[in-house]
């Protein structure tokens, strides 16, 4: 602990691609150093994953990682603040608390009793930072408070995923701050940080997300009275880890990530609360039935949902990936009844779970998936009890749906004068109406007012009725590779898509009567047969009538987001509106 010498803490060496990027930022040689810093990779709860480097933690998705912030007082009570040098890889220039960082994965900042491995840390980087020498401080000087889990972006590259302990000291120090870590400092009075919170326009920098958080959500002025007074520290701590969900929009400069990185930061979290659940049967096949689904991959929009639309118009917290687990577990239920209704031995690639296991034992997993989704769903963190009653009966509501515009779409196969509107309808039902809930209870749950819940409502509705008419599109302009299906399933097994419907309403022709002899002939349908019906649907100007009708629903879609405040995470939300058509364009 004498001074801070990089060779002395462990690392982990980057890869060319690392290098290439830092080089491509200018990053100096301190700073790249520092980025290939061995920090702990921890799981939501702060459990200890293993080591990670610094790199890893805060590029593309990042991920969550052990860190401390230090609240410095003096002995008048001020507060130490200090301003990231412009140099800093991640959050330049902004403005934070008296010092920010990790603890290493080494064994004495590994240790978790009394905090004392963060406390080792924040005595290190104070050094490190601001130049404070060791023998200032005792470990003792630090009081542990509590910690907080939270996200926040600077750029489609850079994000912070931390679970932060938060420390307290009160020392009259020495500062010589290091001018690659530090451009300036100040001491502020409890009046004074108020008065920086609440500015608008920030004259002389922004406020860094996570001490924004510290400040406004978790330290309260009883904490600042308490300076000095270890018993009352103690008393004001907590064992909690605080929920902040994500903060981008806490930075006025921050700019959003596309949908494929901002499915990514939580697409694991949510996966594991879905496998945590359905591996919980008792019965091993059973549970793997369950679960062949999932690991058969998928892109997990609707899990996703309620989290991007949460903190594109709100507050984000962890609740909403358990509702998102709880709504993607319903639709993979669906998916297995689906595939034993439409009789399709493939889905995602590999066999479907009724050819995987049995009829019987796919039937029985579906019953229980669905089981399973609510008992999640009324586990869901961050809600108050009287929310879920509400909660659980919108999701019954959309289980039903779901199940109407199934029977529709069962009953259509054997009608021939089937209309535009009653297609809609069923597709609004089988899959426009779980898109519609995810987006409306994803806005609810962070807290938007009506008008915005309402809006991002009818979005989900006109995305999922878009996503519906790309997807049967792409059933008849894809291969099979593609497709993980047969191309062109839907025509054999006599599916009315608008496509379809279309064709049909068009007067007597060669063409029509080649889609005719294919159309619901099932196994008896042969390739050729299916590919000459895919030939006609295009000659008789269905395929471009349905693009039409999605292009249409597109440009709906993009409407409603239009009229809700812009922030940082609009663009995911902007980029999942375009999804289905960016595949066929």
């Amino acid at each position: 602990m004498a001074g801070y010498e990089i060779e002395d803490v462990p690392s982990v060496e980057l890869s060319e691609s690392e290098h290439r990027l830092l080089d491509s930022i200018g990053a100096d040689e301190a700073q790249s150093q520092l980025m290939a810093e061995a920090i702990i990779s921890v799981s939501e709860k702060d459990e200890v994953l293993g080591p990670i480097s610094k790199i890893s933690a805060h590029r593309d998705a990042g991920s969550y990682h052990r860190a401390f912030s230090v609240l410095l007082f003096d002995s008048k009570k001020r507060l130490l603040l200090q301003r990231r040098a412009d140099d800093k890889v991640t959050f330049p220039g902004v403005w934070a608390n008296s010092c920010c960082s990790h603890p290493l994965h080494s064994e004495e900042e590994l240790s978790e009793e009394n905090a004392l491995g963060v406390k080792k840390a924040a005595i290190r980087k104070l050094e490190q930072e601001l130049g404070i020498s060791p023998s200032h401080f005792s470990i003792d000087d630090f009081h542990f408070m509590t910690k907080m889990r939270y996200s926040a972006r600077m750029n489609e590259t850079w994000i912070e995923r931390e679970i932060d302990h938060i420390l307290i000291a009160q020392v009259d120090v020495e500062l010589n701050p290091n001018p690659n870590e530090v451009s300036e400092i100040a001491w502020v009075t409890y009046d004074e940080l108020e008065e920086l919170l609440l500015e608008e326009e920030p004259k002389n920098g922004s406020i860094a997300p996570w001490f924004r958080c510290i400040a406004a959500r978790v330290m309260n002025e009883d904490w600042w009275n308490a300076v000095g007074d270890s018993s009352a520290l103690t008393g004001l701590a907590d064992d909690e880890i605080h929920d902040m969900g994500d903060v981008t929009h806490m930075l006025p400069e921050a700019e959003g990530a596309g949908l494929d990185i901002s499915v990514l930061e939580v697409k694991p979290l949510v996966e594991q609360r879905i496998m945590k659940s359905l591996m919980a049967s008792r019965h091993e096949r059973l549970a793997a039935a369950m679960t062949h689904l999932i690991h058969g991959g998928g892109k997990r929009l609707r899990a996703t949902l309620p989290w991007l639309v949460g903190k594109a118009v709100g507050d984000s917290h962890s609740g909403m990936l358990d509702v998102g687990a709880a709504i993607e577990t319903v639709h993979n239920f669906t998916l297995v009844h689906d595939d034993i209704m439409d009789d399709d031995d493939v889905r995602r690639g590999r066999n479907a779970v009724h050819i995987e296991f049995d009829l019987p034992t796919a039937i029985n997993a579906g019953d229980a998936m669905l089981a399973i989704a609510f008992e999640r769903l009324v586990q869901a963190e961050g809600l108050e009890a009287t929310d879920v009653a509400a909660l659980v009966n919108r999701i019954a509501w959309m289980v039903r749906r779901v199940s109407e515009g199934q029977q529709m779409d069962i009953e259509f196969e054997d009608e021939l004068a089937v209309s535009e509107e009653d297609y809609i309808e069923m597709i609004e039902g089988k899959t426009a109406v779980m898109f519609l809930t995810c987006a409306e209870i994803g806005a609810r749950m962070a807290g938007a007012d009506q008008e915005i819940i309402d809006c991002m409502a009818d979005w989900g509705l006109a995305v999922g009725l878009c996503f519906q008419l790309m997807d049967d599109l792409i059933d008849v302009l894809s291969d099979s590779a593609v497709l993980g299906k047969p191309a062109g399933s839907d025509i054999a097994q006599g599916k009315r898509t608008l496509m379809v419907i279309h064709a049909l309403g068009q007067p007597e022709s060669e063409d029509k009567s080649i889609l005719l002899a294919a159309l619901g002939k099932g196994e008896d349908a042969s390739s050729e047969a299916i590919e000459a019906a895919l030939v006609a649907l295009g000659n008789l100007g269905s395929i471009d009538y349905a693009k039409q009708r999605a292009v249409e629903y597109h440009a709906k879609a993009h409407a409603c987001l239009d009229r809700v405040p812009q922030g940082p995470s609009m663009r995911a939300l902007r980029e999942l509106t375009d999804f289905q058509l960016n595949r066929i364009s």
